[in-house]
C-alpha cells in the first residue's frame, strides 16, 4: 500500500509539474501593465516585471535578473517605444524567440498626441516656444534653455494605461495572446478577462462619483502624463510643469505656469513622488494654489493584480483631495 501510494503520489506531482511548465513565461514591462497580465493570468501563473514601479521607465537599467526574465519569456507585453525605447534593443537580442506585443500598436485603441507648450496650446507662444512642424517633430522645444530637453519616447503620448478604456481593449488582447500560446487554459483566461472588465467599468463608476464634485475645476499637472485619463473623465489641467518625463523644466517654462496660476486662479499644482517638490513649491509660492501628488506608475503600491484599480482610484482621490 505505501508504495502503491508513493507511485500514485509521484505520478501526481509529474502531471501537475508537467501543467505548470506548460503554462506560457510571460514578462511585462511596467507595473501597470503586470496588474493587468496577472489579473488574466489569475489562477494559472505570475507574468515577471522588469521596471519596478519606483524606477523611471525612462532610465532604468536592466539587471541581469531582466535579461534572464526576456531570455526565457515565450511573450512579452510592453507598452512600446514611445515610452521605452531604449528597450527595444534589449528585446530584440535577448527576446529573439518570444512573441513581442506591443500593446500601444493593437487595435482598437486612439493614440494621442503630445500637448504643446506649458499651457497645452496649439500654437506658438511667441518667445516662449519655437515648435516645428507636427511631421518633423518628436519633442517639443522650449525656449533655449531646454534645446537639451527631448521627450524621451516617441511620436505619442504613451501614457494610456491610464485609461480604463484603453485598459479594457488591453485586457481582450492579453487574454487572447495568452490564450493563443496556452489553449489549456483559453477559457480560464477570458474569464478572468470578463472579470476584469467587470471590475474596470465599476471603478469607472466609482472615479466618475470622486471626480464629479471638481469636474470643473482648474488644476496643473506636474508633467502631460494624464490626458487620457482626463479624455476617459471628461477634466482637462490647465498645463504642465515640465516638458517631459525625464526633464526638469527651466525658468521661463515656470514662470508661464506661474502666471497661469496666478492669473486663472488655479486652485490645485500636482507634484509626483519621482520628482522635486521645489519645482512644485516654485509654481505655488504666495498664490492661494494647493498642491497634492499624484501617480502614474503606482511607485508605493504592491505589484500585482490589484495595483490597477488602486493606481486609477488614488489618482481620482488624490487629485479631488487637492481642492
Amino acid at each position: 500500500m505505501s508504495n502503491k501510494f508513493l507511485s500514485t503520489t509521484s505520478a501526481f506531482l509529474l502531471s501537475t509539474s508537467m501543467l505548470v511548465a506548460d503554462v506560457p513565461k510571460v514578462t511585462v514591462d511596467i507595473a501597470p501593465v503586470h496588474s493587468l497580465v496577472s489579473k488574466i493570468m489569475n489562477g494559472v501563473g505570475k507574468p515577471d516585471l522588469i521596471i519596478p514601479a519606483g524606477a523611471s521607465p525612462h532610465e532604468y537599467q536592466l539587471k541581469p535578473s531582466n535579461a534572464k526574465s526576456l531570455e526565457d519569456a515565450d511573450i512579452v507585453f510592453w507598452i512600446g517605444e514611445d515610452l521605452t525605447p531604449w528597450l527595444e534593443k534589449g528585446l530584440s537580442s535577448l527576446a529573439q524567440d518570444s512573441s513581442i506585443i506591443s500593446l500601444l500598436g493593437v487595435d482598437g485603441i486612439e493614440l494621442l498626441s503630445f500637448r504643446e507648450g506649458a499651457l497645452f496650446e496649439a500654437h506658438d507662444h511667441d518667445d516662449h516656444d519655437d515648435h516645428d512642424d507636427h511631421g518633423k517633430k518628436k519633442h517639443d522645444d522650449h525656449d533655449d534653455h531646454d534645446d537639451h530637453d527631448e521627450h524621451a519616447h516617441g511620436d505619442h503620448d504613451p501614457h494610456a494605461w491610464l485609461s480604463p478604456q484603453i485598459a479594457k481593449v488591453w485586457l481582450n488582447v492579453i487574454a487572447a495572446k495568452l490564450s493563443e500560446a496556452d489553449p489549456d487554459n483559453a477559457g480560464k483566461y477570458f474569464s478572468n478577462a470578463k472579470l476584469a472588465r467587470d471590475n474596470v467599468d465599476s471603478l469607472v463608476s466609482e472615479v466618475n462619483s470622486i471626480l464629479d464634485p471638481i469636474r470643473d475645476k482648474k488644476f496643473v499637472v506636474f508633467h502631460d502624463a494624464y490626458q487620457y485619463f482626463e479624455k476617459d473623465f471628461g477634466i482637462s489641467a490647465s498645463g504642465a510643469i515640465s516638458l517631459g518625463d525625464a526633464s526638469d523644466p527651466s525658468p521661463a517654462r515656470l514662470a508661464e505656469i506661474r502666471k497661469r496660476v496666478v492669473d486663472e486662479a488655479v486652485e490645485c499644482v500636482l507634484a509626483e513622488p519621482q520628482y522635486k517638490q521645489g519645482l512644485v513649491m516654485a509654481v505655488v509660492e504666495g498664490t492661494n494654489a494647493n498642491t497634492a501628488v499624484i501617480d502614474p506608475l503606482g511607485v508605493k503600491l504592491e505589484s500585482g493584480p490589484n495595483l490597477y484599480e488602486n493606481l486609477i482610484r488614488n489618482l481620482a482621490t488624490n487629485l479631488a483631495k487637492c481642492f
